[in-house]
């Protein structure tokens, strides 16, 4: 397959080009500066793009990373814009060129924090910062559905030690000063990189179509994430980590390691695809090793 990728520069978009290339497709990753090797495209989200002739696949992953930096005003506004903006030409794209598929991004946060309640793709949104935000970016790649078959990666939290959730925890944790967050109890939406990777791929070749929960099948909570990560490093858990502090260190956006999204893969599960790493523990480990 031609594949364009967008937002294709970092920790989940790095190995799935790699991965994508391994397996012998064409990645063409679209670039915001001037092309500098032949699998890339120059582009400008705030103009019209045109992609190369025969493009079989759209990955659209790209926007800000939601815990880089404090939510100030400012920065939520380019949470919003670097998602919306950047699909909507992307989809414009497509359906003029008539580019049979497009894989787009979103996140498990279009649920919104939901205690125990199941949350399967058909689950209603939240009304949150993060759920309007998914909202407004799975809204803007639906003018691609004039032409492709449109499937929407509904991202849990992937492991891997490079990046992502996992990253900043390995160092306490390692140290033996890790634990659950609160009282433990908030599920966790988790994914190994090596599923999500795999699950990516499955959908540019399947049949599926319309949003994906791109988590791991079987559900755990905070306080499962807390005891495995510490049996893989063979340290203690001991320790929780209380609400307030974090949020003086890192303000609005800690507040997303205290909610519960209990996300279920119905359509991942109903399409037959099968994991690599089925649980917690597994996923952790594979990420740790790696």
């Amino acid at each position: 397959m031609r594949i364009v990728a967008a937002g294709a520069s970092g920790f989940l978009g790095q190995p799935l080009i790699a991965r994508l290339r391994a397996a012998g497709h064409e990645v063409i990753q679209l670039v915001r500066r001037p092309a500098t090797a032949s699998g890339q495209l120059s582009w400008d989200p705030a103009r019209p793009l045109r992609l190369p002739e025969d493009t079989d696949a759209v990955v659209n992953i790209g926007g800000a990373g939601v815990g880089d930096h404090r939510w100030s005003e400012a920065y939520k506004r380019e949470l919003w814009t670097s998602r919306v903006q950047p699909t909507e030409t992307i989809a414009r794209a497509v359906a003029e060129q008539g580019v049979p598929v497009l894989l787009n991004g979103s996140a498990i946060g279009y649920y919104g924090d939901r205690g125990e309640e199941a949350l399967p793709e058909d689950a209603a949104p939240g009304d949150e910062f993060l759920s309007r935000l998914a909202i407004a970016w799975e809204e803007a790649a639906e003018p691609a559905r004039t032409a492709a078959r449109v499937a929407i990666l509904r991202t849990g939290l992937p492991f891997d030690r490079s990046g992502g959730m996992l990253k900043p925890l390995m160092l306490p944790f390692s140290l033996g000063l890790g634990g659950r967050f609160g009282d433990g109890r908030a599920w966790m939406p988790w994914i190994s990189l090596s599923d999500w990777l795999r699950a990516v791929e499955f959908l540019l070749t399947g049949e599926v179509d319309g949003p994906v929960n791109l988590v791991g099948p079987t559900p755990a909570t905070n306080a499962d994430f807390a005891r495995e990560l510490a049996a893989v490093l063979h340290r203690p858990a001991l320790l929780p980590i209380p609400r307030s502090p974090v949020r003086l260190a890192m303000g609005e956006f800690a507040d997303e390691a205290y909610k519960s999204f209990k996300v279920i893969p119905a359509v991942l599960e109903q399409a037959g695809f099968v994991w690599e790493h089925p649980t917690i523990g597994a996923a952790l480990r594979a990420a740790v090793k790696r």
